[in-house]
């Protein structure tokens, strides 16, 4: 077996074991980066230089006996919303095409305590903005299954780079669904923790009550390691949650007996692709002959998720954004007259349609009138869907559901049309508004070869069970990467693309951003420096 092929776990008991250095494994990562790039675009930046160098001062500490835990020498991918001291940090937009934080996330924060090597950032629709990774200002990401089709979003970028093994885990965040559908979508395991266990300081705000960080990895037992890992208190974000028992590691195992697992008959009824069902419901008969007990009921107030979701998190995201103005940091147009013609201008210039099409929606349904009608209606509403779950998990340990409606669409299939991408997010967004537990776990492929995954929610908390129960599932099955990941293995060196060091990168973004992003074109295409 090859280092690639490896879990995160598996590779970190092999550092500890001398079988591979933690430089040989981040040396893997890159000479993958550099054959999967121009076919993928799953980074924004690689900082080569900065991982190798950070490589040889974990091996050291391993040597030494300081850095024992599972993760310790795994090199990880991190989405380019969650800032990186000393690293670019664009969030997938011409805005912050030049932002290098002077501060590191805490989730990020974490997992470099517990030994981590980040290789770089992940592309990802603009602010988080998309369900497909096509709204970034860097190019859209490629699905590694079937390169004409989208990774799904937002967190696009890293789950594509886990699925064709840039690395072996990485870190995404999710507001509507945006580990859960992706990880879907490209065939790997993502999971969103519940609202409030892992820190969102650093993490650059879209909807702030309802973004949450959480790991994109190849097997449950990845997911719960660095779940393990990241999850903190941190006094530094006011809506993080102190919790006593953040051992998710010791839910691993294969047992489900006595598991209540239900089956909400909204989620599976009309506009459900039939080879998405019938996978989902194999995946669930595997549980039930493992001893779980299955059983079908009807969750409601499905068809309001949607509109109260929109509602709640643009009013937020136009609140969130007002801080780009282009004064103190990001993009500023060059030509203005005045102050507000230079707000106005750097702001129409610097965000992408997506996000002025969110804001402006934001904007209106807090305005005057408008507030009660819209604002106060969806928080209401989400206090509701909240109520409906509680009711469900009184009978139920675990609700099992699809991640989305259909496996990966092609490439500018949906931002023809934005009102279907909304739709799109019908059975992740409920998840977000009640600030519970999702894990999705990939259960199948459709006719054409695509994955399909199974969304597993839990109550508040209770991320041990559906880790338990995701795990028990997994022993069904091995994991197998897209064939793209298997065919770069197989690539000669002389067809490998050279890349950039951090301090190179860092100086082309700071010019002109249709310069800087040329630059970057070239690179990935395996032109000069």
């Amino acid at each position: 077996m090859g280092i690639l092929e490896l879990t995160a776990v598996e590779l970190g008991k092999w550092i500890k074991s001398g079988r591979v250095t933690v430089e040989e494994a981040v040396q893997a990562c890159l000479d993958q980066i550099k054959k999967a790039e121009p076919r993928v675009n799953a980074f924004v930046t690689i900082d080569e230089e900065g991982a190798l160098c950070r490589a040889r001062e974990v091996q050291r500490k391993i040597d030494r006996g300081e850095l024992t835990g599972p993760l310790a020498g795994v090199p990880v991918a991190v989405k380019d919303n969650l800032c990186t001291r000393g690293l670019l940090t664009t969030c997938g937009s011409k805005m912050l095409y030049n932002f290098i934080p002077p501060y590191t996330a805490e989730a990020v924060l974490n997992l470099e305590r517990a030994g981590a090597v980040v290789l770089g950032k992940t592309n990802m629709d603009e602010f988080a903005m998309g369900s497909t990774t096509e709204t970034s200002a860097y190019g859209e990401t490629r699905n590694p299954w079937n390169l004409e089709h989208v990774p799904g979003g937002s967190s696009g970028g890293s789950c594509a780079a886990v699925a064709v093994n840039e690395c072996f885990y990485a870190l995404g965040s999710d507001t509507g669904g945006s580990i859960r559908q992706p990880s879907s979508f490209c065939g790997v395991t993502g999971l969103k923790p519940t609202y409030g266990t892992v820190s969102r300081y650093g993490l650059v705000a879209y909807g702030s009550s309802l973004d949450q960080v959480g790991p994109v990895a190849k097997d449950v037992a990845d997911c719960a390691a660095v779940l393990e890992a990241i999850a903190s208190h941190d006094p530094k974000d006011s809506t993080s949650i102190k919790r006593a028992d953040t051992r998710f590691t010791e839910a691993l195992v294969d047992d489900v007996r006595g598991l209540r697992i239900g089956i909400p008959r909204d989620y599976f009824g009309e506009g459900l692709n039939p080879s998405v069902r019938d996978a989902i419901l194999k995946a669930v008969e595997v549980l039930r002959q493992k001893g779980a007990v299955v059983e079908e009921f009807d969750l409601s107030l499905v068809e309001y998720a949607i509109p109260a979701y929109y509602v709640i998190a643009s009013a937020e995201a136009s609140s969130n954004l007002s801080r780009f103005d282009g004064v103190k940091y990001g993009y500023r147009a060059s030509a203005y007259e005045g102050l507000h013609s230079m707000y106005k201008k750097s702001r129409s210039e610097g965000f992408g349609p997506e996000v002025k099409r969110r804001i402006m929606l934001g904007s209106f349904v807090l305005s005057s009138g408008y507030y009660d009608a819209y604002y106060l209606k969806a928080l209401k509403t989400k206090a509701l869907i909240k109520a409906a779950f509680d009711r469900a998990f009184a009978s139920f340990d675990v609700i099992v559901a699809p991640a989305s409606p259909d496996t990966a669409p092609r490439l500018g299939q949906s931002l023809c049309d934005p009102i279907q991408m909304y739709l799109g997010d019908i059975y992740t967004i409920s998840v977000n508004l009640a600030g519970l537990p999702g894990l999705t776990v990939p259960c199948g492929t459709d006719s054409l070869g695509l994955p399909i995954g199974m969304q597993l929610i839990g109550d508040c908390f209770q991320e041990k069970k559906l880790i338990r129960a995701g795990y028990a599932f997994e022993q069904s099955r091995c994991y197998q990467g897209p064939a793209l990941a298997r065919e770069l293995e197989r690539l000669p060196k002389s067809e490998k693309q050279r890349g950039l060091s951090g301090a190179e990168e860092k100086a082309s973004r700071a010019e002109a951003f249709g310069s800087a992003f040329k630059e970057r074109a070239d690179w990935m295409k395996g032109g000069s420096k």
